[in-house]
C-alpha cells in the first residue's frame, strides 16, 4: 500500500510574523522556515503506519519553490521513501494545490492521502476536503487516531460533543490533528541517508494544472493590540461594565 503526504514549507511557529510595510503579505526575508507542524505529523503517521507493514512506501510531496526540496528531505529524515516538488513561483492557493495533488494521484495511485488539516500560515484547512472531493474518495478529517487494514481506514476524529469514529473505504483522504501523534526528531544517521534518496522535480505544466490565483488578497494588516484591563469594585460594576462598555450583556 502506498501513502502520499503533502507537505508545506511555512514560517517556523517559533518565528514572529512580521507584516510588510505596504500591507501586501507577511514579510519572509530572512525569516527561518520549517515543515508545517501538521504535515510533520502527517508523515510521522505515515512512517509509523509502514513501520507496522500496513504500509509498503511513502511518499511525501510538496508544491512550492525550489527551497521546498529541504522540507522533502526533511520529510525523508523523518521516513519517507522517496519525494516529489512540483515547484512553481506561483502563489500557490488551496484549490491549485488540490489540483496538483490530485494529478499527482492520478499518476501514484496512492491507497491514502495523509495530510494535515491546515496549514499555520493561511490557516485555510481547504486542500484535504478539496482533494477528496475532486478524486471522488471519502475523507475523515481532524484525525486523532487511524488504524488501517482490510482495505478500509478507521478514524477517531475530535468533535465538539466528543470524539466520534469513522469507518472509511480506501482510497482516502485522512487529515491529521495535533493529538495523532508525537513526530520523532530526525536523527543525524538519517538525515544523511535522506541525501541520497530520489527526489523528483515536476512543475504544473508537466501535471497539465493551472496554479493562476483566484483570488486576490487586498490587505494583510496585524491584529489590534491588546488593551489593558480593569479593576473592579464589585460584581455591580462588572455587570455595569460588560453591558454599558463591552455590550456582551
Amino acid at each position: 500500500m502506498k501513502i502520499l503526504v503533502p507537505v508545506k514549507r511555512v514560517v517556523d511557529y517559533n518565528v514572529k510574523v512580521r507584516v510588510k510595510s505596504d500591507g501586501s503579505g507577511v514579510d519572509t526575508a530572512n525569516v527561518k522556515m520549517s515543515m508545517n507542524p501538521f504535515d510533520e505529523i502527517a508523515v510521522e503517521e505515515a512512517v509509523r503506519l509502514k513501520e507496522a507493514g500496513v504500509a509498503t512506501e511513502v511518499v511525501a510531496v510538496s508544491c512550492g519553490v525550489g527551497a521546498c526540496q529541504e522540507t522533502l528531505r526533511t520529510a525523508m529524515a523523518i521516513g519517507a521513501d522517496r519525494g516529489i516538488l512540483v515547484e512553481t513561483d506561483v502563489d500557490l492557493q488551496p484549490l491549485a494545490v488540490a489540483k496538483l495533488l490530485k494529478a499527482l494521484c492520478d499518476k501514484e495511485q496512492p491507497q491514502v492521502v495523509i495530510c494535515g488539516k491546515q496549514a499555520i500560515d493561511d490557516d485555510a484547512n481547504q486542500t484535504g476536503q478539496m482533494l477528496s472531493a475532486l478524486m471522488g474518495w471519502p475523507q475523515a478529517t481532524f484525525a486523532s487516531k487511524v488504524a488501517v487494514s482490510a482495505g478500509k481506514a478507521t478514524v477517531t476524529r475530535e468533535i465538539d460533543g466528543g470524539l466520534e469514529t469513522l469507518e472509511i473505504s480506501l482510497p482516502a483522504v485522512v487529515s491529521t490533528d495535533l493529538r495523532l501523534n508525537e513526530p520523532r526528531y530526525a536523527t543525524l544517521p538519517n538525515i544523511m541517508k535522506a541525501k541520497k534518496k530520489p527526489l523528483e522535480t515536476v512543475k504544473p505544466a508537466d501535471l497539465g494544472v493551472d496554479v493562476t490565483p483566484r483570488l486576490t488578497t487586498i490587505k494583510v494588516a496585524e491584529p489590534a493590540k491588546r488593551s489593558a484591563g480593569v479593576m473592579v469594585a464589585d460584581v455591580a460594576q462588572l455587570v455595569e461594565k460588560l453591558k454599558n462598555e463591552a455590550k456582551v450583556l
